[in-house]
């Protein structure tokens, strides 16, 4: 059996200057996060640390054998705005996402498009 992609995950490092936050929105909901949507996880993420982007993308990955295309939100938050023992910042990680995936639960709850099946033919 398959498992189901997570709402919100810490992207690999690509450097280490930023944290980045992905948050798996259009999969879930069926569609683009709003503005005020958006604004309200900055707020949110604000209450945890002094600085936030948040992005809004669509993303389109093409393959040989694969064609993905998806609404995404990421959270990037600079590595100078976490605390500096590196437990202290992997712990603020863990709350971030913990944030954002309150954040995408609350939206989806409030409103949500018809979503197809991530996995056709898997039935539980």
């Amino acid at each position: 059996m398959r498992s189901v992609p997570p709402i919100a995950f810490v992207a690999e490092p690509r450097e280490q200057t930023d944290v980045e936050i992905r948050i798996n929105f259009g999969v879930f909901a069926g569609r683009e996060a709003t503005p005020a949507e958006l604004d309200d996880l900055g707020r949110a993420a604000m209450e945890q640390v002094d600085h936030v982007t948040v992005v809004s993308e669509h993303r389109h990955e093409l393959g040989t054998d694969t064609e993905t295309s998806l609404h995404q939100v990421r959270m990037r938050i600079p590595c100078d705005a976490l605390p500096g023992d590196d437990a202290d910042a992997a712990l603020m990680r863990v709350r971030l996402v913990a944030l954002a995936e309150r954040w995408a639960q609350s939206c989806i709850e409030a409103r949500h498009a018809d979503v197809v099946e991530l996995f056709p033919g898997d039935r539980a």
